[in-house]
């Protein structure tokens, strides 16, 4: 795909496609519910398609018309078992909450994905699993995919995140709906809570004291309807490429606005950006508004120990608005970003220092020297990675000629619509 280089500013308003973190929880928690729960704002993009074909693939009536999806939910321990291995595509969040929910399901189940979800570890996932009573065997020792997973009687643990991942605590926390006793996870740095938000509006009891948060085994879910809001993970691109284009003037509407994800919105304002928040309603318990940003004078800051799980998505587009800054950025404690859809520290640094940026990359991050020459375009490889694609598009704002990007399907994993929004909002 060839993109042309973008003289003009952001100019507009619009929103994204709904929430990918919110979409695959809906649809996994309604499956486990009594009676039918209906979504709006449903991501069509492969990943959450992903999660629908999966629960199909064990018995779950789900009926699917674009965005609208209806789960017709069998209970806790409603799920077959499934007639044929289950392929997961390229979701990691799919994969490591269905190990959750698989663990405590009294059937033998064989997981796959393609060959970048292959080499992604899932041993974060089943070595607490393991210890609450669930047995798993697959390459290198059960820490990759393909994995076959037992599900059995699980006994409650108290668990300390040993990574800063709400994929890891979520899995637990699904794990715990199963287990005999109160299941406890510690996490030294709070991630994305979405988990544990829609476990309650399902009708579960969660409870978080300090660091640690609590569910009891042994609860009933119940069918709801809800609303899935902009996801600003995708916003973002546009958030940032408006901030760091001069004179562009955008508004995000229905964004959702949890606190665990707005990192990279407290980030852009301490960079120098022009940022206005409105919340507008609550969606549950989930707040959702409009985001108004103007191009601004940017300048380097330091992203590092909190910041991180709450924009740990938007840190290869931050990286871009680094290049454009006036001084450097540094990003550290960011070592999660190697284990994504690719080693996206290495991803980054590569793609930026070929289009003449001074970046450096290091165990845990990197460091980008701002700078006022316009970027090189010419061919860049999306590694397969759709926000690594997304960054080399938002890239031809600041080129001096058009980028031809390779692997762009892989953008369709989150963004199905990507390319027509940026055209809309960059005409």
């Amino acid at each position: 795909m060839v993109i042309s280089e973008k003289k003009n500013p952001l100019v507009g308003s619009m929103t994204v496609p709904g929430d990918k973190s919110i979409s695959h929880r809906s649809v996994m928690l309604a499956a486990l519910a009594n009676g039918t729960t209906t979504i709006e704002g449903f991501l069509t993009g492969e990943d959450c398609l992903s999660t629908i074909d999966a629960f199909r693939k064990m018995g779950i009536q789900i009926n699917q018309s674009g965005t609208c999806v209806t789960v017709h939910g069998k209970g806790m321990y409603g799920l077959q078992q499934a007639i044929e291995p289950i392929n997961l595509g390229n979701s990691g969040t799919t994969t490591r909450l269905l190990l959750g929910i698989l663990a405590g399901t009294p059937h033998h189940y064989c997981l796959y994905g393609d060959e970048s979800l292959s080499v992604r570890p899932m041993d974060r996932v089943t070595i607490p699993l393991t210890e609450m009573g669930a047995t798993f065997d697959g390459n290198d020792q059960g820490r990759l995919l393909p994995l076959s997973v037992r599900g059995r009687k699980l006994q409650a643990i108290e668990y300390t995140l040993p990574v800063n991942s709400a994929q890891v605590k979520s899995a637990i926390l699904l794990a715990g709906l199963f287990a005999k006793g109160t299941t406890k996870v510690i996490e030294p740095v709070q991630t994305r809570d979405h988990t544990e938000r829609l476990l309650k509006a399902f009708g579960a009891t969660v409870n978080k004291t300090g660091d640690t948060i609590a569910i009891e085994g042994n609860q009933t879910l119940h069918g709801i309807h809800i609303e899935v809001p902009g996801d600003l993970s995708s916003a973002a691109f546009f958030l940032c490429a408006a901030a760091m284009k001069q004179d562009s003037n955008i508004t995000m509407k229905d964004i959702g606005l949890n606190p665990t994800r707005t990192g990279v919105i407290d980030v852009l304002q301490r960079m120098g950006a022009t940022i206005e928040v409105h919340v507008t309603r609550y969606i549950g318990d989930e707040p959702v508004g409009d985001i108004h940003v103007q191009g601004s004078r940017l300048h380097g800051i330091t992203i590092d120990g909190e910041d991180i799980p709450r924009l740990i998505d938007e840190l290869p587009i931050i990286a871009l608005v680094a290049s454009q800054a006036e001084g450097t950025t540094v990003i550290k404690d960011a070592e999660e970003l190697r284990y994504k859809e690719t080693d996206r520290i290495q991803a980054v640094v590569d793609t930026l220092s070929n289009m003449g940026v001074t970046i450096k990359g290091t165990k845990d991050g990197m460091v980008i020297t701002g700078q006022t020459t316009l970027l090189r375009g010419g061919e860049y490889d999306s590694y397969k990675d759709h926000r690594i694609g997304m960054m080399i598009a938002i890239a031809s704002l600041c080129t001096n000629e058009a980028i031809t990007l390779t692997n762009h399907e892989c953008i369709n994993i989150s963004y199905p619509t990507f390319f027509t929004d940026f055209n809309e909002l960059a005409q």
